[in-house]
């Protein structure tokens, strides 16, 4: 309920976390499951996926059409890794933005439960993708492996680099999956969006090839420092810059906390629209 939580605190955004971790992780991992039910080989999908997805970005970009990255050092990296690297990451975030307006909806017997926190459904969303970006880290690590020879000693600091994008998607997830609530033809619009998204950040090019005069304009694009962030840290044995990524977790927190104080004032109109 609304009352439990302090909405001018600057850490009530987490609260649920906090108490309700058990409940999220069990939802997390029924949503994990479910996902993969009835399948034949059931949550080996989780693995399986990124690794044919993998092979094909291999051949397709590798063979056919013989993709260079243009930088320092990238003539010794193949192409697929630098790609999925940074797709990984938008993945991950288009996994939990496209599902959000309906996040709700999909859960309306939560809704007409006052006891229930509707606040962990964002949480156990969002744990969801955070286990399928794992298992595709993993992937990644291991074709790196094979086909550079090693991994960079860097990766240490790849949950640090998913700990700052962290708050910005549960802001997404509370902003959108309330607003989906009363907007239902938002969820065609978000697919739009997050493939904008997508092709305005730094995944499928570097960043030095955009003209300095519209590079400040993809830095505005919320994957673009993360994106370059994990790249770093996964393919090129870089540190992180951390002046930007400190910069990106105080305005990640801020849009957390503005988000969540959103979802908890317009709840109480879901009952009424549900």
């Amino acid at each position: 309920m609304i009352s439990n939580y302090n909405l001018a605190y600057p850490l009530a955004p987490y609260q649920a976390l906090r108490r309700h971790f058990p409940l999220i992780v069990q939802m997390s991992r029924r949503e994990v499951i479910g996902r993969y039910r009835g399948s034949f080989i059931g949550l080996l999908w989780s693995f399986f996926n990124p690794l044919l997805m993998l092979a094909i970005y291999t051949f397709v970009f590798g063979v056919i059409f013989k993709s260079h990255w243009t930088g320092p050092g990238a003539e010794h990296v193949n192409f697929a890794v630098i790609l999925f690297a940074g797709l990984n990451i938008n993945s991950m975030f288009s996994e939990c933005a496209n599902r959000a307006p309906m996040l709700i909806i999909d859960n309306t017997n939560f809704v007409k439960k006052v006891v229930f926190p509707l606040e962990s459904l964002s949480w156990s969303s969002l744990g969801s993708a955070l286990f399928h970006l794992m298992i595709s880290t993993i992937v990644l690590l291991g074709f790196e492996l094979v086909a550079q020879g090693a991994v960079p000693w860097t990766i240490i600091f790849f949950p640090v680099v998913v700990a700052v994008f962290l708050p910005f998607v549960a802001g997404v997830i509370w902003f959108l999956s309330s607003l989906g609530v009363f907007l239902r033809d938002l969820k065609q619009a978000i697919g739009v969006v997050t493939t904008a998204l997508m092709f305005l950040s730094p995944i499928f090019y570097p960043i030095e090839s955009i003209s300095p005069r519209y590079r400040s304009l993809i830095y505005l694009n919320p994957l673009t420092v993360i994106v370059e962030a994990s790249r770093n840290v996964i393919v090129w044995g870089r540190m992180p810059d951390w002046q930007s990524l400190g910069l990106y977790a105080v305005a990640a927190c801020l849009f957390a906390w503005f988000a969540f104080n959103w979802f908890e004032r317009s709840r109480k109109g879901f009952a009424d629209v549900l």
